[in-house]
């Protein structure tokens, strides 16, 4: 195909056909979720096992220290330059902050979003390198990886629109206090039972 010098050319996926991608897989994909980010499309496996254990762990402890919010298995829309969407193993946020919204919600009233780390090669980049950028620039206040593979729970908050300013890495089975505004605190010992 011949283009002009003027002619536009398209070279990513836009987020609304992301997300009708996205839920066309889901429905032939079970299992499985999607994510958009960076301008490349990832694939996310559903929790379960000793994953889906930590965040049980999770969704009881905060509930615990902190009954008006909610750990939501929504994904968000993320602001910054590619307009991403992601599927965070627990975004936390008030009880009824995306009423209405459906599946994709922006992320403007979350506190906190967790990743829980899985086998997949891919999903480590992710949860390490790219996801931390995004939520920081998301203006997420605070991002919680719970690493299965070194055994360490990963506490980024201050965002500065461009990465977090302050992270702080704890190894399993040491109290951790999740910084304001989530302001609980984790007692990280069950997570020894959940590795690798």
């Amino acid at each position: 195909m011949c283009t002009t010098p003027d002619a536009p050319r398209r070279s990513q996926m836009r987020p609304e056909e992301f997300e009708e991608l996205a839920r066309l897989a889901f429905r032939a994909l079970e299992g499985l979720q999607l994510e958009f980010l960076g301008g490349r499309l990832g694939v996310k496996p559903r929790s379960g096992g000793n994953h889906g254990c930590v965040i049980e762990w999770l969704v009881r402890s905060c509930f615990q220290a902190r009954p008006e919010l909610w750990l939501h298995s929504h994904g968000l829309r993320m602001r910054g330059t590619d307009g991403g969407r992601v599927h965070p193993d627990g975004t936390l946020a008030p009880a009824e902050a995306f009423v209405g919204q459906g599946e994709w919600v922006d992320a403007d009233r979350v506190l906190m979003v967790v990743e829980v780390t899985d086998a997949d090669v891919d999903a480590d980049r992710r949860d390490r390198v790219e996801k931390p950028r995004a939520y920081a620039e998301a203006g997420i206040p605070v991002y919680l990886l719970i690493d299965r593979d070194s055994a360490e729970i990963i506490v980024h908050s201050q965002p500065d629109g461009v990465r977090y300013e302050t992270v702080h890495t704890l190894p399993f089975g040491k109290a951790v206090r999740l910084p304001d505004p989530v302001g609980i605190s984790l007692d990280t010992e069950p997570l020894k039972n959940w590795v690798r």
